[in-house]
């Protein structure tokens, strides 16, 4: 059997922020009403997160909970946990009009950090990513070059930290497209 590997492998580029690729995440995504006690209290289990408002992430000691859409989480775990955590998500919701997929090995996974982080994204997306409208916990599904994304903002630390999900398909791109706006010669300086 063959060892899992991300679609970059550990790339990694240093300009006015850090582009890296963050490595194997464990990614589960959960469609379901999300106003049911039943579903609350799977992604509870899963991933020791409460289920996060409209737009943010919210971030538990296993793992964390991400707003997707009205009836859809991002729900992030080890990687190493995310087949037996798929299961137990099934087998809570079993009753549950819901649904369960590891989507762990169909995503790739960067983390953004530095104090260019913010102009990074800014020139790939349509997202005010001022620290007055994008602070820590929100959540952003966007497009980033005409590359569907989703990013946040993580919680804690001096400098800004984001970490960026997109298609695995897309990721030797996403990573590039990442790359040349950390460019030292491309920088802007709005942020």
């Amino acid at each position: 059997m063959s060892n899992p590997v991300t679609a970059t492998n550990g790339a990694q580029f240093t300009g006015i922020a850090t582009v890296e690729d963050a490595g194997l995440q464990g990614m589960i995504t959960l469609r379901g009403d999300l106003s049911s006690q039943v579903l609350k209290a799977a992604v509870k289990a899963a991933s020791g997160a409460e289920l996060p408002a409209q737009g943010k992430i919210s971030v538990g000691e296993d793992g964390a909970a991400a707003w997707m859409s009205p009836d859809e989480l991002l729900i992030l775990v080890p990687y190493a946990e995310a087949v037996a955590k798929t299961a137990a998500l099934a087998e809570a919701l079993k009753g549950e009009h819901a649904l369960a997929a590891n989507v762990s090995d169909a995503r790739s996974y960067f983390r953004i950090s530095g104090a260019g982080a913010r102009e990074v994204l800014a020139k790939i997306s349509p997202v005010d990513l001022s620290p007055q409208a994008f602070t820590p916990g929100d959540f952003r599904r966007s497009r980033t070059a005409q590359v569907a994304a989703a990013f946040w903002l993580e919680d804690g630390g001096e400098e800004d930290s984001f970490r960026l999900v997109c298609f695995r398909s897309v990721g030797g791109y996403m990573f590039q497209l990442l790359a040349g706006a950390a460019h030292p010669q491309s920088a802007v300086g709005v942020y």
